[in-house]
């Protein structure tokens, strides 16, 4: 049993200090319990507590089940022409499309992606990315403007590529570095800035926050001037900035000072964000006062500190939330399913889920992150409700 414990303690993200703080515990208990030396000693009672606090079933605590499959490895089948096309030489060869037409295709693909339409972006980007290259190897007069737009399409890459985890990170990671590279040529700071926040989550998604954290900041500070001082493109992108590295923080260890850390970085965006002074959605980035408080909600979230995040999410604008988005949308209530499974709203969670799926249906059974939350739901609901296991078998779960 304590081996048991300790196993979904670790894959919890729980310390046994903070395991033992669940329990209302000391970090020797749970030592002593993973240790096998209180075999004899749990009630029933502590068992039901610790299956609750680890957000599983009891008896995940009392037999051992079947082994788990690895995380899939292998690219979705929509993201693999656009991970093709990275690595294709043909660039140079035929004709580009114009700057018009190659914005107008941009256009429609950030659309898209704001709307979780990842089979039609998987479709339509590789094309794009294609003719993007071409331009600014062709480049002439307009050269600063080919750079910006080529820089702007592996952006959407790279944005495209992360919301498959593990099994597209090492692309995402190419592609956020061409599209920072496409941007230091133009010497547009938005461009720049734009293009390094998809660095930072590509060191996010190689396990290095720190790095991650660093090189936002790094950015932000850097660039300051020259994004405050061309209106709200460059405040959006100065404040997605400090966003960003709030989030990379998130993903530290929880310590009373790491958590301050992220705070202050997402009260550095909120500043940025009055300055700004309403929600825009300048360079695809639905920045402003709602979208920051939504990263303070999910850091919170992110830091396993579920009451906090629920706290945070009552001072809301509803209808604020509702015009922003459905990606942000469904990435919000992903996040509230995640901050009320640790508190135990075990029925809220499922809501919430199940909402994000009719909003942005791709958004969830699409990405292995929301899958194993849904899976967590289910795990932690005696009677799963319908409509939960009609969702847990659209993402491919026994329900």
């Amino acid at each position: 049993m304590g081996r048991r414990v300790a196993y979904w303690r670790e894959r919890r993200g729980f310390t046994q200090a903070d395991f033992g703080r669940l329990m209302g515990r000391t970090r020797r208990w749970v030592q002593d319990l993973e240790g096998g030396q209180r075999q004899q000693d749990p009630r029933i009672s502590v068992l039901m507590r610790a299956a609750d606090v680890l957000r599983i079933p009891l008896e995940r605590l009392l037999t051992d089940g079947p082994p788990e499959p690895l995380p899939s490895t292998t690219p979705p089948a929509e993201a693999l022409p656009v991970i093709g096309v990275l690595y294709r030489s043909d660039a140079e060869d035929g004709v580009s499309p114009s700057l018009v037409e190659l914005r107008r295709r941009l256009t429609y693909c950030c659309e898209a992606f704001q709307a979780c339409h990842y089979g039609a972006l998987g479709r339509n980007l590789p094309p794009l990315v294609a003719g993007a290259e071409h331009a600014a190897m062709q480049a002439g007069a307009e050269q600063w403007e080919a750079h910006v737009l080529h820089s702007r399409v592996l952006q959407l890459a790279a944005s495209f590529l992360h919301k498959y985890g593990a099994a597209t990170a090492t692309s995402a990671a190419v592609v956020a570095d061409r599209a920072l590279a496409a941007a230091e040529r133009s010497g547009d700071p938005v461009a720049i800035g734009a293009a390094s926040r998809r660095v930072v989550k590509s060191l996010a998604h190689q396990h290095q926050p720190d790095a991650a954290a660093e090189f936002a900041v790094a950015a932000a500070r850097r660039l300051h001037d020259d994004l405050a001082g061309v209106g709200p493109l460059g405040l959006s992108t100065l404040g997605m900035l400090y966003l960003s590295a709030a989030v990379a923080a998130s993903a530290l260890s929880r310590t009373p000072s790491r958590v301050q850390t992220a705070v202050q970085h997402v009260d550095q965006a909120a500043e940025v964000a009055d300055q700004q002074g309403a929600d825009l959605n300048a360079d695809w980035t639905s920045f402003g006062p709602t979208n920051t408080a939504l990263h303070r909600v999910d850091v919170l979230a992110r830091f396993e500190d579920g009451w906090s995040a629920l706290d945070a999410a009552e001072g809301l604008d509803e209808s604020a939330v509702r015009s922003l988005a459905n990606e942000r949308r469904a990435q919000h209530l992903i996040t509230m399913a995640r901050a009320q499974l640790l508190t135990r709203r075990k029925e809220s969670a499922a809501e919430s889920l199940i909402e994000a799926a009719r909003l942005a249906s791709e958004e969830v059974i699409g990405r292995r992150s929301t899958v194993d939350l849904v899976a967590d739901v289910v795990d932690a609901t005696p009677v799963p409700r319908r409509d939960l296991r009609r969702l847990a078998v659209r993402c491919g779960l026994p329900a």
